[in-house]
């Protein structure tokens, strides 16, 4: 087998380990908990691997800038998507919700940004939304005991993302990848310390399968689902990478079916497909716009940066010379 596709299979896998991470650690303790313990070991790592190689200061605005786009990508985000595990929806229905967020980036980058959205566009997040609701109303109608609120949740965690994304496209920041990551992932550390206090979930947990999820969703969703990415961002392409994205449903609703019983009847496969035309619709509308670029190498300091931001966003195209103004970037996908 071609290693671009082991490589394409590794990321959907790796990234769908995050949904089903957040079940896993639910069943032994808060959402609160689990986010807390997750953020303060990947912020223990990355903070401890960049003071060993830090090589210049990072200013106040930078820290500004990365916090904001940190609490939104991965607070609100992994907040949504965590907090609607333990109550009850399904790892599959929040995997599908969270992956139509570049469909809506894509859309909204016309009139937000002042980006041209087509007919297909515009098509593709109706499309989207119908699937969603197909998947989303055949859970409601089972024995999920998820109340109907929850459901709410996983639109929430889109919301962030899609909010990360266009704040990331207005920042303007140098930062290399490991800099905006220890920036980000600190403020979600510091967001779900306070947050876990509050709700008097600072406990140390004595359960094993509780750490052996905070083990998961760090090796597996953030080091291996965000290093999976990298590599193919850089071995293909940051579109090539958006796409993938949307074989995470199908991917975390036959986990869940394998590791916790979930059910899928016709009327969930059928929201599926409807979803996959819209993403279908999505990227033809996405190509009719954009002119084809060449993508900038991940050693690029200013790529790294913004591809990382979240990961909700993709590396900005070549920046031109003297005045001209330098061409807009493709959305891409979610964060750390």
């Amino acid at each position: 087998m071609r290693p671009d596709v082991l490589l394409s299979a590794g990321f959907v896998l790796m990234w769908s380990s995050g949904f089903v991470g957040a079940v896993l650690g639910t069943a032994h303790a808060g959402a609160w908990t689990l986010l807390l313990w997750r953020f303060w070991v990947v912020a223990a790592v990355l903070g401890g691997w960049w003071l060993v190689r830090r090589r210049r200061a990072i200013g106040l605005r930078d820290v500004g800038v990365h916090s904001a786009i940190g609490l939104l990508s991965q607070g609100v985000y992994l907040a949504g998507v965590v907090w609607s595990a333990e109550l009850g929806v399904a790892a599959g229905v929040a995997a599908l919700v969270a992956a139509l967020q570049p469909v809506v980036t894509a859309t909204l980058s016309g009139p937000l940004l002042g980006e041209r959205s087509t007919p297909l566009q515009w098509a593709g997040l109706a499309v989207g939304l119908v699937g969603v609701a197909l998947v989303v109303g055949d859970d409601l109608g089972s024995s999920s005991g998820a109340p109907a609120a929850a459901y709410a949740l996983p639109f929430l965690a889109m919301a962030g993302l899609v909010v990360a994304t266009f704040a990331e496209r207005r920042a303007t920041s140098s930062l290399s990848v490991v800099d905006s990551l220890v920036i980000q992932c600190s403020a979600s550390a510091a967001l779900f310390t306070v947050v876990a206090w509050t709700a008097g979930e600072v406990v140390v947990p004595t359960s094993a399968g509780f750490w052996f999820a905070v083990a998961w969703v760090v090796v597996l969703s953030t080091f291996g689902g965000y290093g999976t990415y990298w590599l193919v961002v850089r071995r293909r392409s940051v579109n090539h990478a958006a796409t993938l994205l949307y074989l995470t449903p199908p991917t975390t609703m036959l986990a869940g079916f394998a590791l916790f019983g979930d059910t899928v009847d016709v009327w969930g496969f059928v929201g599926l497909a409807v979803s996959a035309a819209a993403v279908t619709l999505v990227l033809r509308g996405q190509r009719a716009t954009q002119p084809r670029t060449r993508p900038r190498a991940l050693s690029d300091p200013g790529a790294m940066m913004a591809t990382c931001s979240s990961t909700t966003s993709s590396p900005p195209p070549p920046t031109s010379r003297g005045d001209a103004p330098a061409r807009p970037r493709p959305p891409s996908s979610p964060s750390c």
